[in-house]
């Protein structure tokens, strides 16, 4: 897949939703939890896991700050603390595109923890 390039990239605080459009017409409300529990950090993917470490107690994480890195993508800042991650223009496509598959994983995840959504 050839990168998608962003139209528009803005924050909606009062709704903790990142909202993306892409230059195919694409556009996608990505929650601020959902942004942090999905981070391409190495703290979240770890190095090699196959699937990202689960976060739990991320449903009311905001977001401080949005950086640009080069053209290519975002650094996100959230008020955990959590700045590492970079999101290049096609992660967050991705992230849009299969926002509820990988929620409903997620969610199957949390629940075979032992925990529910509210954590």
């Amino acid at each position: 897949m050839t990168d998608r390039q962003p139209l528009e990239l803005r924050y909606e605080r009062a709704r903790r939703v990142l909202v993306v459009a892409f230059d195919d017409g694409e556009q996608f409300e990505l929650p601020a939890e959902y942004l942090r529990t999905h981070s391409p950090s190495a703290e979240v993917r770890g190095h090699g896991l196959s699937e990202p470490k689960l976060l739990t107690g991320k449903k009311d994480v905001d977001i401080t700050a949005i950086e640009p890195v080069g053209s290519y993508a975002v650094q996100i800042r959230f008020d955990d603390g959590h700045d590492t991650g970079i999101y290049s223009w096609s992660f967050l496509y991705d992230l849009g595109r299969n926002m509820d598959a990988n929620l409903a994983r997620y969610r199957s995840r949390l629940s075979d923890a032992g925990l529910d959504e509210d954590r």
